[in-house]
């Protein structure tokens, strides 16, 4: 048993000092401060006039309250979703979700420009690589003979001279 475990250990240590496995740890972490990046920019720069054009609306307010009680015959009201969560009111937070939405677009939006830039690099550079590959001289003279051969020929196949 204790074999199974330092072969499994042994596996695990190989697969986590790969490469890869430490790339992806940084994108990962590097993705994670930049969610909090675009969710700042969503909620504390573009939320705010958006609001504001919209009739001093913070959308991080609205909701809906689901009624579970009701006060005095009538479905209780909220003057912010802090009050309502304290008073633990049930909530459709739509807001929030709007708030949300608009990172994640800004998210896939940004990596949609990475891998963009990305593949447009990667093009280039298989574009650069067929250039010298075509660029590149694909047959030579033979010094005897004067003779056309491929630039990999050792002997010439006209005059059989050695290369």
């Amino acid at each position: 048993m204790l074999d199974f475990f330092k072969r499994e250990l042994n596996e695990f240590r190989a697969f986590a000092i790969r490469g890869n496995v430490i790339d992806m740890a940084v994108g990962i972490i590097i993705g994670a401060s930049f969610g909090k990046i675009v969710d700042s920019m969503v909620n504390d720069v573009i939320m705010p006039p958006l609001g504001w054009l919209m009739g001093k609306v913070d959308f991080a307010n609205l909701y809906f309250t689901i009624p579970t009680t009701l006060v005095d015959g009538k479905i209780p009201t909220y003057p912010s979703l802090e009050a309502a969560k304290a008073a633990g009111a049930v909530t459709i937070n739509y807001g929030l979700f709007i708030n949300t939405l608009i990172s994640f677009i800004l998210v896939a939006f940004a990596v949609f420009l990475l891998i963009k830039g990305i593949n447009k690099l990667q093009n280039a550079a298989k574009k650069d690589a067929q250039d010298a590959e075509a660029a590149a001289p694909t047959v030579k003279n033979c010094p005897r003979c004067f003779s056309e051969i491929d630039i990999r020929a050792t002997k010439c196949p006209h005059c059989t001279s050695d290369i």
